[in-house]
């Protein structure tokens, strides 16, 4: 791998070392600062003439300033003539400000698309897209893995045989069928109703969930609003009051963690493509992609097909 050159964002800058580990690279040197005012500077500290460089920036929270900083290592590495910049972003925000919510108003992720290309990002790779068609916004290759395998993996030893998977709403229901499918097990949708930008509520439960436990599976949990909402419901509808929860993004804004804590979450299982604070919550199961990272860059740099990954699978 001494072609790879690897720079770690400050979004996630654990996530980047586990996968330099994986590697057997060291993280490329840089300085990042922000200034009093806001503004971002970042100084390559080695040259990246004709490398092959990869940039390692989930686009969590504070999501713009992660944004901003991602476009300017780009911007930094197309200056510096690196061959081809590849922008890992295990999760990526504004994804679902995917269409226009009336007649004026923007579709931020096709502008998130287009600033990532301006700034000479050529290759985007990112795992469970909010939304699949996303990927039409980008005129460059962006590859769209998942991570349901590996969480799958982790899930598999904790699941009882009568349990049943439940998409919080209809948007995750092809991502239930397809942990389902892995686990075994059936699969049962809430309708969900979007009252506000904070608050949602569950019309009904369709699908057999009476006295089973219930393993609720989303793309990525923000204010935990929709899975309390999902498991009172299923309480409702008579599920056993066991629930498993499994994301790939716990972005888990404040106050997250205490709602889903007070709605009853057994266990919540995440990857760690959103970085998670220290110490943590017990009830918590932080799920590492890096080794999957890791294969996947090695496949890049090697014109290797990605459909063969034995635990990323394409979205």
């Amino acid at each position: 791998m001494e072609s790879v050159t690897l720079f770690a964002g400050t979004a996630n800058e654990p996530l980047a070392a586990a996968v330099a580990r994986e590697l057997g690279v060291p993280l490329a040197g840089r300085t990042v600062q922000r200034f009093p005012d806001g503004e971002i500077a970042v100084r390559l500290e080695q040259s990246v003439r004709g490398r092959e460089v990869f940039i390692l920036q989930p686009t969590s929270p504070a999501v713009s300033d992660h944004l901003v900083e991602l476009l300017v290592f780009a911007d930094a590495c197309r200056r510096a003539s690196a061959a081809r910049i590849t922008a890992i972003v295990p999760y990526l925000g504004y994804a679902r400000a995917d269409r226009r919510q009336g007649r004026r108003a923007p579709v931020t992720a096709s502008l998130v698309a287009m600033l990532m290309e301006t700034a000479g990002v050529t290759h985007v790779v990112t795992l469970d897209l909010h939304s699949p068609q996303l990927e039409g916004f980008f005129r460059i290759p962006i590859d769209n893995l998942t991570a349901v395998p590996v969480l799958c993996a982790a899930l598999r030893p904790r699941v009882a045989e009568d349990a049943v998977v439940v998409s919080p709403d209809l948007g995750a229901t092809r991502l239930a069928a397809e942990y389902g499918q892995r686990l075994g097990l059936p699969a049962a949708v809430c309708h969900k109703q979007r009252t506000s930008g904070t608050a949602v509520r569950v019309a009904r439960v369709v699908g057999d969930v009476r006295d089973r436990p219930c393993v609720i599976v989303d793309d990525m949990i923000t204010t935990g609003g929709t899975i309390a909402e999902a498991m009172a419901a299923l309480t409702a509808a008579g599920a056993r009051p066991e629930f498993t929860v499994a994301a790939t993004h716990a972005v888990l804004v404040e106050g997250a963690r205490e709602r889903l804590a007070a709605a009853g979450v057994r266990e919540l299982f995440a990857t760690d493509t959103v970085a998670q604070p220290a110490g943590g919550d017990p009830a918590m199961h932080v799920v590492s992609v890096a080794p999957s990272i890791a294969d996947v860059i090695r496949r890049l740099v090697a014109d290797e097909s990605l459909h063969a990954l034995p635990s990323l699978a394409y979205a």
